[in-house]
């Protein structure tokens, strides 16, 4: 049995089905998050369009679920709901496949110019379509109508935005699903919910005002059927546009693929930063502690709670100092971005696997790789090595490379300076901080010695 809530009449009597368990399924608005709403059996949730949840939503979504099975749905996560599944705190699945005999939405990004526009709707009308002119004010909407109608006299023109009557939007809408109406000029209202197959000319003024993620989702409003479908983008003519809006409107033109919005998603995490999981901030970084402290931190967390325990958790952190030069040359990869991207990506490399692939993005995106960041690489993977092996810290001074240990295991050490490899080289100081001190031949690579000392050492049983 199923019920919904269709208007305010219904509601007690869905209210008390639902105490009652009367009924197995509900589908229903934000009014499912009110207290007086509680289910007697709850076994499974399903969150269909999850950005349009604040984190207060959420948190009561948590409150009615727990020990519950829950199913988030959208095209375009917020900043804090895909840093929570990239980190492990969410399981996640990307749909990938896109509907059959559907054509990707053609995007222009552009000026505000009354010329244009107009083509693009005449071009559409012709074709037996239909378009959505996007004008979110809801003050001045009607003179934008009155100007399409100016422009182009020959077609119909309806409004719509949320401060209408229920029946006065229900009827236009309807109106325009039946292609009473041409152009159809609204607000975000839009957004989500309307599936009209006709309407395959989308146009956005002041785009540069809205959302990455609320692009890309009333972009979704066209392209619907078999139809090749076009969304224009346009800010005011003249406008500077701020950099973040520069950058959102240059992502979506950019990812107009099916399956873009997970894509949309990870750039405007990157834009807005990953929101914080611990209060209500749904973007922005952990300013208190640092964003890979932060990240690090609940990666611990995550660890601890996990069903493997801390088992896996590493027990030391190496640091590591030796003279050599390693980093990422402005002039390999200009943006200070990606830059700061790639030394986060580096610092995360544990195995030979991950450098490699890392190693063969790099060469895909920017060409040859300078001995400098290849340096950087090798640099990561001694200190996740040595970390694994309980040496703490790397250090160099001139010909000799130090090696200090978390703790001393005596039988180990002595069996590694018996070794005829390292015969007169390898000394061992048993101080307060015990570390081993291997003297460098001339000309040696001082990261592969390293690198040979830290392996050996890791083997001795």
């Amino acid at each position: 049995m199923m019920s919904r809530f269709r208007s305010a009449l219904q509601i007690k009597e869905t209210v008390r089905k639902i105490k009652s368990g009367e009924t197995d399924l509900v589908i229903g608005t934000h009014r499912l998050l009110q207290k007086d709403i509680i289910f007697k059996n709850l076994g499974l949730l399903i969150v269909d369009e999850e950005q349009r949840f604040g984190v207060t939503h959420k948190e009561r979504l948590k409150e009615m679920a727990r020990q519950v099975d829950v199913l988030t749905l959208t095209a375009t996560p917020i900043p804090r709901t895909l840093n929570m599944a990239l980190s492990g705190m969410r399981d996640m699945s990307v749909i990938e496949d896109p509907p059959r005999d559907r054509h990707p939405v053609q995007t222009y990004v552009l000026e505000h110019d009354w010329s244009i526009l107009s083509d693009a709707i005449r071009r559409e009308v012709s074709r037996g379509g239909q378009v959505y002119y996007l004008h979110n004010r809801v003050e001045s909407i009607d003179r934008a109508a009155s100007k399409i109608l100016a422009l182009l006299p020959d077609v119909t023109v309806g409004v719509a935005h949320g401060q209408m009557s229920e029946e006065q939007l229900a009827d236009i809408m309807q109106r325009t699903f039946e292609g009473e109406v041409n152009v159809l000029v609204c607000t975000t209202i839009i957004e989500t919910g309307i599936d009209i197959p006709n309407v395959n000319t989308l146009i956005i003024e002041d785009a540069d005002r809205l959302g990455l993620a609320q692009l890309h989702q009333i972009r979704g409003r066209v392209g619907r059927s078999s139809r090749h479908a076009y969304a224009y983008m346009t800010f005011r003519r003249g406008k500077v546009l701020t950099e973040t809006a520069s950058k959102r409107l240059s992502t979506v033109r950019e990812f107009a693929e099916f399956g873009s919005g997970f894509k949309i998603a990870l750039r405007d995490l990157e834009i807005r930063g990953a929101g914080n999981v611990l209060g209500a901030e749904q973007h922005g970084h952990m300013v208190t502690v640092g964003y890979d402290m932060y990240l690090k931190l609940l990666e611990e967390a995550i660890l601890e709670n996990s069903p493997e325990g801390n088992t896996s958790r590493k027990t030391t952190e190496c640091t590591a100092d030796i003279s050599v030069a390693a980093g990422i040359p402005e002039r390999f990869i200009p943006s200070s971005e990606q830059r700061l991207d790639i030394y986060r990506r580096i610092a995360r490399v544990r195995d030979d696997e991950d450098a490699s692939d890392l190693l063969d993005e790099l060469v895909d995106r920017y060409g040859d790789v300078p001995k400098s960041v290849d340096a950087l690489v090798r640099i990561a993977l001694l200190r996740e090595a040595a970390a694994q092996a309980g040496i703490a810290e790397i250090s160099q001074k001139g010909p000799l490379v130090s090696f200090r240990l978390a703790q001393v295991d005596f039988s180990r050490v002595s069996v590694l300076c018996a070794d005829p490899v390292y015969k007169r080289r390898l000394l061992f100081n048993a101080g307060d901080r015990p570390y081993l001190a291997l003297r460098l031949n001339t000309g040696e690579d001082v990261l592969q010695a390293a690198a040979a000392v830290v392996k050996s050492y890791a083997q001795i049983q």
